[in-house]
This record gives C-alpha cells, structure tokens and sequence, in this order.
C-alpha cells in the first residue's frame, strides 16, 4: 500500500463515485478501481459497497480516517519540504463564494502566480456555510468569506469590508420623477419603484431588506434571486432595482451599461467584513499565507514584494 492509494480512496469517497473520482484524479475508472481493489486485498476485507452512491463498510470507515491522517501527515511534510528548500509545488484549494470569485480571484490569482508559477491555484466555490464546512472536512485550504472573527481552530484574517450598494434603472428614476443623493438615509422616495431582490439568507437580500423594512415600505419583488450577478443584469434590463457588493460593479458591467444605472450608497448599515479562514495545523504551509499576503496587497494596490 502507497500514498498514491490512500490519496484515490479519500477522493473516491469524498465524490462517492468512482467515474467522478477518476475524472477529478484524470485517471481511468479502471485504474482507480483497481486500486481500491488492491487496498480491499491487501487488507483482506470489503471497504466499499458498490452502491450509487458509494457506502463505506464499518471497516471502510476506519480505513478512511487512518488514510485521511496518513495523507494529511505526508501532504504536510512535502509542504514543509518545499518551503525550506524553496521549491514551491502544489496545489492550493482555495474557497469563495460564487460571484465574488469572478469579482475578485482574477487578478489576486494572477498576481500569486507571478511569483509562484508552480503552484496550481484550484478555486471551489460554495456559500459561507459551505465554505466553513468544507474548511473542516479539510476540502479546501483556506476560505474567502464573510466569517466571524473568531472559529474554533480556525485562523482567521480581516481581508476587507464589503460595502452593499443599490443600482437604480435611470429610466425607473425618469418615470417617476425621483431625485435623491447618492448617499441615502432610507428609501422612501423609491417605495413605488419595482425591486430585484435576493433572498433572507443572501446578505445583500438581508441587508437591502433591512434597509427597505426600516423605511416603512412592502417592496414590490419583480424578481428574486441569490446570485448577484443575475440581479445586476436584471436591475440593467430595468426589471426593478437591485442591490450588490459594490466590489461586483465594475467587474460584471461596462461603462456603456453603467450609463443606464444610478448608483447609490447607503449612510449605514451595508456593511460586512471579508475574512481569510484557514486551520490550525503544527505546520502551516507558507503558500496560504503567501496567498494571504499577496491578495491583501493586491486589494490595497500596494505592489507585492516577497517577504
């Protein structure tokens, strides 16, 4: 048995299926089944029952949390390897939500890769929640979200605070005869207008809720939807107003689409912070600090010089 082996069993199990795991792996279905095959001989008993999805024997399980130590254990020693002897290789899982990977990942990921060509930077997106979970199962290697400050074994790092702001078709604001500041106290003057809205459990939709519920006004929902995007192409169509990540902006519209917007910010209370979340470990692999630093840098506009 091999580290090769231990390494396509955890993948086989975390996709629960085989053709996916050897897809992930770029390996054919019959050289990773002949693997597990070899696990199951060697061992002299049954690990996987060949369902859909694959299920774990009892004996399966046990072997995976061996494996998944032995694996972590080795991952981490060539880490630390190739921190010492400069070596850089690998690849890093990083997590971050759907949009925001698109708003931001570009040029940070362009930036890291210009001092670290070797290292194959592998982007997994999911929500906050997922993200967290993913974290601890040990999926990912550092999280991009909006966290808490503080996660049971969990280092977190502030990143930035995100502002929400509200886009406004001009030809809602034509129709209607609204003129307002481009930096509001409430809504009032828009309680005729339609919306574009995300959902209670997307933080736009919570914080543009808030803000519409404190101005004393049932929205009119033309459309709702979580992914941010969609909302701010919607909001362009002039379906109704939407509210995103301002950081969303410039990334997902021209300037010949910007024409046809208004768009506001809100005195108080659209805000979030932005934090980097990554284990505790005995040894913490310099890539994601690398990563880290390379980003906040990238962020400020501040040029990147190696630590």
């Amino acid at each position: 048995m091999n580290f090769l082996s231990m390494e396509y069993f955890i993948a086989v199990m975390a996709k629960r299926n085989i053709t996916k795991a050897a897809e992930e792996l770029h390996i054919t279905q019959q050289t990773l089944s002949a693997h597990i095959a070899a696990i199951e001989k060697e061992l002299a008993c049954q690990l996987i029952i060949r369902s859909n999805p694959l299920e774990l024997t009892y004996a399966g399980e046990v072997f995976l949390r061996y494996a998944s130590i032995f694996y972590e254990n080795y991952q981490s020693m060539w880490n630390e390897f190739n921190d010492l002897t400069s070596n850089q290789r690998g690849k890093l899982l990083v997590g971050v939500d759907h949009a925001r990977s698109c708003a931001l990942l570009p040029s940070m990921v362009a930036a890291f890769q210009a001092q670290y060509p070797n290292i194959e930077v592998r982007m997994i997106e999911g929500n906050n929640l997922s993200l967290q979970r993913s974290l601890v199962n040990k999926d990912i290697d550092l999280a991009i979200a909006c966290l808490p400050e503080s996660i049971h074994g969990m280092e977190i790092c502030d990143f930035y605070e995100e502002e929400v702001v509200m886009l406004v078709p001009e030809t809602l604001l034509a129709e209607r005869g609204i003129e307002a500041e481009p930096y509001l106290e409430d809504l009032s003057a828009f309680r005729s207008c339609p919306f574009v809205l995300g959902s209670k459990d997307e933080l736009s939709g919570q914080i543009s809720r808030e803000l519409i519920e404190k101005s004393g006004f049932q929205p009119i929902i033309k459309a709702q939807t979580d992914n941010a995007g969609t909302r701010i192409f919607l909001c362009t169509k002039g379906i109704g107003i939407c509210f995103c990540p301002i950081s969303f902006v410039p990334t997902l519209l021209n300037a010949e689409q910007m024409k046809q917007l208004r768009l506001f910010h809100f005195r108080s209370g659209a805000t979030y912070p932005m934090r980097f979340a990554y284990r505790k470990q005995s040894y913490q692999w310099k890539m994601i600090l690398e990563f880290i630093r390379i980003s906040l840098q990238e962020k400020q506009g501040v040029p990147c010089a190696e630590l």
